[in-house]
């Protein structure tokens, strides 16, 4: 059964305006990389809640959290001015099916996100499973701006330790920024940029794609990958496709 412990914030990253990741100290028990929890406040005699996905690998300690404050969210905007021993609650046991679990065996991994919904794809990928089970993992993260591209300090370590077995690519629809694709991911799907720039071809008997973030992004991208003989991911029914909207 769910049940609320109470936590609390050890460091609070500013990183813009609006864009923040706390770390947390509390005992939620196991989760498998991958998967989200609640965190929530008190606000107006009310518990307000809202899903989170892990940024940390399981049996890391603190948790960390990578956030996005909504103009008219009371959570986030709380959260983002709160400091190190401010309590916040934090739902146990974890939820979740963006786990490697539920993926079927193949070559190359792709994990495609948008915003904070990179969060989960680190803690998947700070684990072994992945360097065991696939040939290579490609990382794309799409923001609006270049700023939005955090923990970057994490893409190199990968570069690092894996090499030609990693590769990231960066997404920016605002700006024009060096490396990065101008524009939205599912574009590039249809029209193979994406794999003509990160120098891997993806197709249905070799590749996984797992997608993470905004619900247009996902929808759309799913879309052109169906139109290139890709499938959902169902347990009865193994498929390329693993997703999981972030609101």
């Amino acid at each position: 059964m769910a049940q609320w412990i109470e936590g609390t914030i050890v460091n609070n990253e500013r990183w813009t305006e609006n864009l923040f990741s706390i770390q947390v100290e509390a005992d939620t028990g196991p989760f498998t990389a991958g998967q989200f929890t609640s965190l929530a406040l008190d606000i107006g005699g009310k518990r307000v809640a809202r899903p989170y996905s892990y940024l940390n690998p399981p049996g890391a300690c603190p948790l960390e959290f990578f956030m996005y404050r909504i103009a008219d969210g009371a959570l986030t905007s709380a959260l983002i001015d709160m400091g190190p021993g401010e309590k916040v609650w934090v739902k146990s046991p974890a939820n979740g099916f963006l786990v490697l679990p539920e993926v079927p065996p193949c070559e190359d991994m792709w994990m495609l996100a948008t915003g904070t919904g990179i969060a989960p794809f680190f803690s998947i990928l700070n684990t072994d499973e992945p360097w065991r089970r696939f040939e290579r993992v490609v990382l794309v993260h799409a923001v609006r701006w270049e700023v939005d591209l955090r923990y970057r300090e994490i893409v190199d370590s990968f570069k690092q330790r894996y090499g030609d077995r990693f590769v990231f690519q960066a997404f920016v629809s605002r700006e024009q920024v060096p490396g990065a694709i101008h524009g939205r991911v599912p574009a590039t799907i249809g029209n193979g940029e994406l794999e003509r720039r990160t120098g891997v071809a993806a197709a249905p008997e070799k590749s996984h794609f797992m997608l993470c973030g905004n619900p247009g992004m996902i929808g759309d991208t799913t879309e052109a990958l169906l139109a290139r003989g890709f499938a959902r991911n169902r347990r009865r029914a193994p498929g390329h496709i693993t997703s999981e909207n972030y609101w």
